[in-house]
């Protein structure tokens, strides 16, 4: 090659510079890649791509906001936006970057102009993208960008400058005026005046090739520099890809002339629609209004009247947010996606997402939104599920791709003729919520209220889409603390919100309404009594609350309630002597007619491991029913994740609502015994409910799973004939006095004074029963109030009020450790993107993490066999050994292995105990932080048996069990 000439070389080769404008040698990309690609090139395809995404994923009235944020036209603002994302590696213009290749680095490092202090190139802790933050403030502020630089937090030239610096998901401090003019005394690792002019020549072209010649006037409100940072992010990770670079890589002795700057951009621009495309990050048509044609059936009561009036409602007023509360079984479901439509719609919403509260009512979900979206979405409609194990579920479609598989992005379903390459990109790590569509767990949108690492790509996948939240109930107070803010950030984008609940409080219901009002501007809380059942509906444009309105239910139910108090004796033998007065006498008891003349029961426990014993214990008491199939069933989260889903499949089909013009009978004797996992989203009908103690929300739930469905006569045993009558029994633990007594094995399941309000309410309401919806909301309301205690004996009111001192003090460290943690809300951002990362002292990123997957451990079991191999089977066809030959698994291997881990607490797994892991599978997200666990078959021959620390793990049939 000519020594004249700018190409980018591997070779030792000294290369002059070029006279004027960037300097090709200059590397941006080059892993996987025959050649170093120029940074310059780089840069101008994020600003394509960006360009791209700004008409493809952002709504009109994102990019109206935007526009009258900066003070510019549409166009205009879209070209300094472009040039902005562009600008986002020109941190990569500083001696430590450009070292980390050492042959490109060479070719520069001994030429005058790249003059750097001695050691610059070593300092490695001053990253690319810190590197922008400083560089890109001070070019700004030369070209004129408005603000004073003594005031760092309001000058534009910063704000952009500090946005841009995010790009890697965590955004620096605000940077001091006097450390910025000092550059590169205080940061060595900028460079020289050779760097800087690098820096300038780079942010020069840029700007003339994007055409951004337009000033700004004005800075971002924190939620839409909040959408700009997640779209910078994308559009970098689109152009970053190596089948984006290959065709676009210049020929060796390119030189970065005006000319062929505008060649390469006019090739990236063109390009840069395909890109988008196929990550199919654009949006979806709420075109569909009429209820008839999303679903095939006419709309119940409740779905009547939102169908009657929400549409005028928010035509007039616009996008907002619905509360929607009513007993479980009154088609809340199909209502939220109805209501979803019609404020997408007016909203401009690109998709949806509808988050739930645990992983298997997710999965349940995801077909839902799937059938909904094919009936009534036009465009776009890839369609994510997720959670932390999405990708193990039917919906993963492995066959859409050959190659590895970034685990933990979700799966995807989209039109046949484009699910393949969108499915690849969007399963990516942290991308799952820039679908259009997607259906998943409560927690993957929580975590853009957490400063972790890439919150604001999160914060972007919800800014506009209608988020449903099922469930609104069910989350303690640092729960419920995320969803208020993220209520206060969603109210800020002006985003389309649906809260669906069966039990939710008064104050409950004020707070997260008041939370959204907050965010859109609405400092002074509004009064909200919510309708139980009804709907209100509160606009972010004049935070008004609606009158909210009342219902009917076509499924008004009395639930008939006994209190039997029992000595608790659930872990007991299943051969020992029954207790008189005992729980295992009682569940006996009212379980023996299911045995005698069929229907079906279900028994809601507090723990897994009483679960399991009772299980054992009604297989010992009713033989007939556990030698029949599906006579007795169990089902709980302590299974292997294959396991669990045969069981729940199963469940299903004997529980679930009979099929359209099937004819029904009576079914033969089943019960099924369970935890909490039946609660919420799952579609049971029981003839009788069982349940240990619970909160009142919780029992109301579960007697939701009581005569859910019309069978008729003929399809109920003749002891439940009453299906408006529903039957739940409970099961009071009570100690010597009668009262209430918390078993030592529940733990902190549940509050020890909600669990005795609750008991004491239920006796005064067992006479006449418990009116659904009648009565619903006013007991909801009541065993919160702090008048409860009036009437009481002296001696249970003063124990009452000591757990209610307690609860409190619970619920004030609750509330602490979320004030903490979460992100502030979008008006108390202040010029400072900084405090979307800033993690208080002693808070981790693991801790946070952990917290908000409730300290799950996951464990993987290896049988040895006979010969003492370890295999991942009981029947030993899968052996680790030959696992671990493969440095990296396939994704076939992957789903094997993922498909038999089960959950438990991780406070169970102590750290730095257990087996060893095979090489390589560290380097595997869903692997490394599995636990493994030798176990050896007992001699039994139905059961396995292991240790890891101080525990022992068995595996059954009733699923994992640790003592």
């Amino acid at each position: 090659m000519p020594p004249d000439t700018c190409g980018v070389v591997p070779e030792l080769d000294v290369v002059s510079a070029c006279d004027a404008g960037p300097d090709c040698r200059l590397w941006g990309k080059e892993r996987g890649l025959e050649r170093p690609y120029p940074l310059i090139c780089h840069l101008l395809d994020a600003a394509a791509v960006f360009g791209v995404l700004w008409d493809a994923v952002l709504s009109s009235r994102t990019r109206a906001r935007i526009a009258e944020a900066v003070q510019l036209s549409e166009p205009e603002a879209r070209q300094v936006l472009s040039f902005w994302a562009g600008l986002h590696d020109l941190g990569k213009i500083t001696p430590p970057f450009q070292a980390q290749v050492s042959a490109a680095f060479a070719a520069v490092r001994k030429e005058p102009a790249y003059f750097a202090v001695p050691g610059a190139e070593r300092e490695t802790a001053f990253r690319h993208e810190v590197a922008t933050h400083w560089a890109v403030t001070s070019l700004l502020d030369e070209i004129g960008y408005p603000g004073d630089l003594n005031r760092m937090r309001r000058a534009v030239s910063h704000q952009v400058a500090q946005l841009l610096g995010g790009h890697h998901g965590v955004f620096g401090k605000p940077l001091l005026k006097r450390k910025l003019d000092a550059g590169s005394v205080h940061a060595p690792g900028l460079g020289e005046e050779g760097w800087a002019d690098q820096r300038r020549q780079h942010f020069s072209e840029l700007r003339r090739v994007v055409g951004a010649g337009a000033l700004p006037k004005g800075g971002l409100p924190a939620e839409l520099a909040v959408v700009v940072a997640g779209l910078v992010v994308v559009a970098d990770w689109l152009a970053s890809q190596t089948d984006w670079i290959k065709p676009l890589l210049p020929a060796a002795g390119w030189k970065a002339t005006p000319r062929a700057l505008d060649e390469h951009w006019a090739r990236a621009s063109y390009a840069a629609p395909g890109v988008v495309r196929a990550a199919q990050l654009g949006r979806a048509d709420f075109a569909l209004q009429q209820f008839e044609g999303m679903f095939p059936f006419a709309p119940n009561l409740l779905q009547r009247d939102l169908v009657e009036h929400l549409p005028g409602l928010a035509a007039t007023r616009g996008s907002g947010l619905l509360l929607v509360t009513a007993p479980t079984g009154d088609g809340k479901t199909e209502a939220a996606l109805y209501a979803a439509a019609v404020l997408g719609r007016v909203a401009g919403a690109r998709g949806l997402y509808f988050a739930l509260p645990t992983m298997a009512t997710a999965d349940g979900m995801f077909p839902r939104v799937a059938t909904f979206a094919d009936q009534a979405l036009y465009g776009e409609r890839a369609l994510t599920l997720l959670h932390s194990m999405a990708w193990l579920g039917p919906a993963y479609d492995s066959s859409s791709d050959t190659g590895s598989v970034a685990v933990g992005g979700g799966a995807v379903v989209a039109e046949r003729g484009t699910a393949t390459a969108a499915g690849t990109w969007l399963r990516g790590p942290k991308r799952g919520l820039l679908a259009p569509l997607g259906a998943g767990t409560i927690d993957q949108v929580l975590a853009g209220v957490l400063p972790l690492r890439y919150n604001v790509l999160r914060l972007l996948g919800v800014s506009d889409k209608v988020l449903v939240i099922d469930e609104a109930h069910a989350y303690g107070p640092w729960m419920h603390s995320l969803m208020t803010r993220l209520l206060e950030w969603l109210g800020a984008f002006g985003a389309p919100v649906v809260l669906l609940s069966a039990t939710l409080t008064g104050s409950t219901a004020g707070s997260l309404v008041n939370a959204y009002r907050r965010g859109a501007g609405f400092l002074e809380p509004a009064e909200v009594r919510p309708c139980y059942p009804g709907w209100l509906f509160v606009d972010a444009a004049s935070g008004r609350v609606s009158t909210p309105r009342a219902t009917l239910t076509e499924r008004a139910r009395t639930v008939d309630i006994e209190v039997h108090g029992v000595h608790w004796d659930s872990l007991d033998a299943p051969d020992s002597a029954v207790r008189r007065g005992g729980r295992r006498e009682r569940l006996r008891e009212q379980l023996r007619q299911v045995a005698d003349e069929g229907g079906t029961a279900l028994v809601c426990c507090t723990t897994v491991a009483e679960a399991q014993s009772t299980y054992r214990d009604l297989c010992a008491a009713f033989p007939e029913l556990n030698r029949r199939e599906g006579g007795l069933r169990i089902l709980h989260s302590r299974y292997q994740a294959r396991e669990r889903r045969r069981i729940s499949r199963d469940c299903e089909k004997a529980y679930g609502k009979p099929a359209a013009g099937e004819e029904t009978g009576v079914r033969v004797g089943s019960i099924l015994v369970a935890t909490q996992v039946v609660e919420q989203s799952l579609d049971f009908d029981f003839d009788l409910v069982i349940s240990d103690l619970a909160p009142l929300a919780q029992l109301l739930q579960r007697v939701g799973r009581g005569r859910r469905h019309r069978r008729g006569p003929k399809g109920r045993p003749s002891w439940a004939q009453a299906e408006e009558r529903p039957k739940l029994v409970v099961l009071e633990p009570v100690g010597g006095e009668g009262r209430t007594k918390v078993p030592p094995v529940w733990g902190t399941v549940y509050d020890h004074g909600l669990l005795v309000r609750t008991a004491e309410l239920l006796r005064r309401e067992q006479a006449g029963g418990i009116a659904v919806p009648g009565d619903v909301q006013r007991l909801v309301d009541a065993v919160y109030a702090a008048d409860f205690v009036e009437g009481l004996d002296a001696a249970v009111k003063q124990e009452l009020a000591r757990m209610d001192l307690d609860r409190a003090a619970k619920e004030t460290a609750e509330s602490h450790l979320a004030r903490m943690t979460t992100i502030c809300g979008p008006h108390d951002v202040e010029g400072d993107l900084g405090r979307l990362s800033a993690l208080q002292d002693g808070v981790t990123e693991e801790l946070l993490t952990t917290r908000l997957g409730a300290d799950t451990g996951r464990v993987l079991l290896l049988y040895t066999q006979p010969g003492g191999e370890l295999t991942l089977d009981e029947e030993g066809t899968m052996s680790l050994s030959a696992l671990a030959r493969r440095s990296t698994p396939t994704r076939e291997e992957l789903g094997s292995i993922m498909s038999r881990v089960a959950p438990v607490p991780g406070s169970w797994l102590p750290e730095g105990e257990g087996m060893p892991h095979p090489p390589g599978w560290e380097k595997q997200v869903a692997l490394r932080d599995l636990v493994l666990v030798a176990v050896h078959r007992e001699p039994d021959g139905a059961s396995w048996r292991g240790r890891h620390g101080k525990r022992s793990i068995s595996v059954s049939s009733v699923g994992l069990e640790i003592t």
